[in-house]
């Protein structure tokens, strides 16, 4: 039985109960002990009453019988006094049966008692046919003799089950009457033998030797009995053998045992019978006497004890009552306080702590002694171990202090470090516009641009120690971003954006004060499907308009994930969990889980249809609207800013990848047509993110515009031209020359997409899109970036 998990209420009562029930259990055993001794002494009455003397009269008149069956047997003529005799044995044992078969006999006999009972009920049962076969003259004296003397031997077994008395001296007196009573028996025996010897006129074969030896048996046993008996019975049993009858058959007895070779008896038979009947009825009146007084003996004894018993079962019952009471209220006192104990223990691990801990989060102040206070028990063991416990509590709380204190000033050093970093991509991004501006070699116009995405992807990464920090970042629109756009941002910001693909995007818009934070998370979940997929697999990203916002789906073609990394990854994706520097290997998951939380997104990751990973993406419906204008009046957007080339080159930056379109119609003869870029004009492909080229496609459009934009075609400069020298200073242009090569551009870019219709089946190859990786799920696994604050110009896309 393991009893180490019980509850401590549990552990006490088994602590309380086995004494309490092995007290029980002794005071039941001694009552029943002396209990047991009473009854016997009570029902000593009732045995006497019931058993004892109908049996000795039964035994009597069973005496006399026997007697006048062997006379009758050893003369030749019926005895009229044996047909009246057999009448008085009959009612003497019809009352023995009805005694014996009453419910009081019964229950105050033992089984030993009950068993003897029966062996002399079933004695008495032979008696008719042995008087058959005593009439029928079938047995001799001898066999008469033995008849009678068995019934009589079966009464006296019965008489010895009574004397089972507990008090010794009580139970000695009681066997010693018994013996008394056998020795009458011989003494009747010795008489029968006689009486047929007399009547006959000799001793038949083997009678005389009988008769010598029951006289021997009958003193031997009436000396060793009397003997046993208490001195008062002692002295009345010497002054009743000192009486003449006693005297004169005891002289007749010492004549009989003589050898006699005659074979006649040596007693005078008026003298005999005289003396006999004598001696037996004083002997008989003897021990019923000595019955009585023990009977009475026993009675007050049997008082005594049971008073006795009483007191001792009080003050027992008293004992087991008191030692109950006070285990009750020793182990609901221990039950109590160990309860008060384990319940400030709960409190404190369940309740205060972690609202402390979610206080100091907020930055409050917290007060450590009001926070822990002392636990006081009393000064026993269980008050050492609350007082041990509210030091275990100050040094908790304490330590959540201590533990909050440090991951504010790592959250610090994380938001210090990022702002510096975003600080200085910033400038680099705008160094590397200046560049590119002043570039005219396609080559390093080339280079540039891929030194411009890695600055935009450093961003990403520099907002991620914002995020982590707890702060948001810097980037911010005023205005909603259309969703196209909104995915082309992101995917700008992933190195293999080559590699995925946007299949189907439903027209919608997002608020723009969740575009920034919207990217981001797209980004991660696109990185992380591009960088845990084979090369040469596809991402793919959807979207679509479902009844609680808008769903996208990012979905790679990679291994996939075990169910239990699904789990513990939407976990965390749905929790949004504190930041665990343990965990750096899957820093992703907290930036898209703290971004997510922020606005209300909804990220789950699932397995994909062929292998693989799918990132659902639930944008709730507070932040979706419909999809914006595609861009504004090139008039007017030139005089928003004071800088027109540093708005549309920015603006490029965050669009990198163009809204799906179909081929515009063709224009019809006189129209105008888009403005062609300058000649000097840098024209390679670049990856999205700075906005100057889109890649190069199969289909059958012209050269100066793809999916309703205009397309720079890469030239070369003549090879004897030298390149240019980047410096941090402009090229030497006049404002009016940039002015016009920059409103062109924006003016065919406005009305390409006002143009241009969307697509009935979208191109083999749109643009970058997201998915996830063949060895992780597209949950970010990137580590984290950082915002840089909004720019003037930012602010207005």
């Amino acid at each position: 039985m393991k009893t180490r998990d019980w509850p401590i209420r549990s552990k006490l009562t088994a602590l309380v109960v086995a004494p309490v029930t092995a007290l029980l259990a002794l005071w039941i055993f001694a009552t029943t002990l002396t209990f047991g001794p009473a009854l016997n002494l009570l029902s000593a009455r009732t045995l006497l009453y019931d058993l004892g003397r109908p049996g000795e009269t039964v035994v009597t008149e069973l005496q006399r019988e026997r007697r006048l069956s062997v006379v009758q047997l050893a003369g030749n003529t019926e005895l009229p006094a044996l047909a009246e005799q057999r009448g008085r044995t009959d009612r003497a044992v019809a009352e023995l049966r009805r005694r014996v078969d009453g419910e009081p006999l019964r229950d105050a006999a033992d089984d030993l008692l009950e068993t003897r009972v029966d062996q002399l009920i079933t004695a008495l049962a032979a008696l008719p046919n042995g008087r058959k076969f005593i009439d029928d003259r079938k047995v001799d004296r001898s066999g008469a003799l033995n008849l009678y003397s068995g019934m009589v031997s079966a009464a006296f077994q019965a008489f010895a089950g009574m004397a089972t008395l507990t008090d010794p001296d009580l139970n000695r007196q009681a066997l010693a009457l018994t013996a008394l009573g056998r020795s009458r028996e011989l003494l009747g025996q010795s008489d029968a033998l006689l009486a047929g010897a007399l009547t006959a006129g000799r001793f038949a074969e083997g009678e005389h030797t009988q008769l010598v030896q029951a006289i021997g048996n009958q003193r031997w046993l009436t000396e060793n009995a009397v003997a046993d008996l208490p001195e008062s019975s002692r002295v009345a049993y010497q002054r009743l053998t000192e009486g003449e009858a006693f005297t004169r058959l005891r002289t007749m007895q010492d004549a009989l045992v003589v050898p006699n070779r005659s074979g006649r008896p040596a007693v005078d038979a008026a003298a005999w019978q005289a003396s006999q009947d004598a001696v037996q009825q004083q002997l008989r009146d003897f021990e019923l006497s000595e019955a009585d007084a023990l009977t009475d003996r026993s009675v007050p004894m049997a008082v005594g004890i049971l008073v006795r018993l009483a007191a001792a079962g009080v003050l027992g019952l008293v004992a087991v009552v008191v030692s109950v009471l006070v285990a009750l209220r020793v182990g609901r006192t221990l039950v109590r306080r160990l309860s008060g104990v384990r319940t400030a223990a709960l409190e404190l691990a369940e309740h205060r702590l972690p609202d402390v801990v979610t206080r100091l989060r907020r930055g409050e102040q917290v007060d450590v002694a009001r926070e822990a206070p002392p636990l006081e028990y009393g000064h026993d063991e269980i008050g050492e171990v609350g007082r041990a416990f509210t030091e275990v509590q100050r040094t908790a709380v304490q330590a959540a202090v201590d533990e909050v204190t440090l991951r504010r000033g790592l959250n610090e050093v994380f938001l210090n470090i990022a702002r510096r970093s975003q600080s200085l991509v910033h400038r680099q991004l705008h160094l590397l516009d200046r560049m590119e501006r002043r570039s005219e070699d396609p080559d390093e116009l080339a280079e540039l641009f891929q030194v411009d995405h890695l600055a935009t992807r450093l961003r990403r990464h520099a907002e991620d120690l914002v995020i982590l920090a707890g702060s948001a970042p810097g980037r911010g629109w005023r205005n909603p971003v259309a969703m196209v756009d909104l995915i082309r941002g992101a995917i700008s910001e992933v190195e293999a954006y080559e590699r995925v693909d946007v299949t189907d995007v439903q027209p919608a818009g997002v608020l723009g004060r969740a575009v920034g934070d919207v990217i981001h998370l797209l980004a991660e979940l696109v990185e992380n499907a591009t960088a845990f997929s084979p090369p040469e697999t596809r991402v793919t990203v959807t979207g679509a308009k479902v009844t609680n916002g808008y769903a996208l789906e990012i979905t790679d073609q990679g291994l996939g994930m075990s169910d239990a990394a699904l789990e513990t990854a939407n976990t965390r994706l749905a929790s949004s969990p504190e930041f665990d520097p343990a965990q750096s290997a899957r820093l992703g998951l907290f930036v898209v889980a703290r971004l997510a939380a922020r606005h209300g997104v909804r990220v789950r990751l699932r397995p994909a249809g062929k292998g693989g990973v799918t990132a659902m993406v639930l944008l709730p419906g507070d932040l979706v609207t419909t999809e914006p204008p595609a861009g504004p009046d090139p008039a007017t957007l030139g005089a928003a800013s004071g800088d027109p080339s540093r708005r549309l080159v920015r603006t490029a930056r965050r669009g990198a990848v163009t809204r799906p379109r179909t081929r515009p119609p063709t224009a019809p003869p006189g129209s105008a047509a888009p403005p062609a870029p300058p000649t000097g004009a840098p024209t390679s492909a670049t990856p999205p993110g700075n906005g100057r080229d889109e890649r190069p496609v199969t289909s059958d459009e012209p050269d100066d515009e793809l999916d309703g934009l205009p397309r720079r075609v890469r030239r070369r400069t003549p090879a004897a031209q030298p390149r240019s020298t980047v410096t941090d200073t402009p090229s030497p242009r006049s404002p009016e020359e940039v002015r016009k090569v920059m409103a062109a551009l924006q003016a065919g870019t406005a009305r390409g997409r006002a143009t241009a219709v969307t697509p009935t089946a979208p191109p083999a190859s749109s643009g970058p899109a997201a998915s996830s990786g063949p060895a992780a799920p597209a949950a970010p696994t990137d580590p984290p970036a950082s915002p840089e604050p909004p720019t003037a110009t930012e602010r207005d896309a």
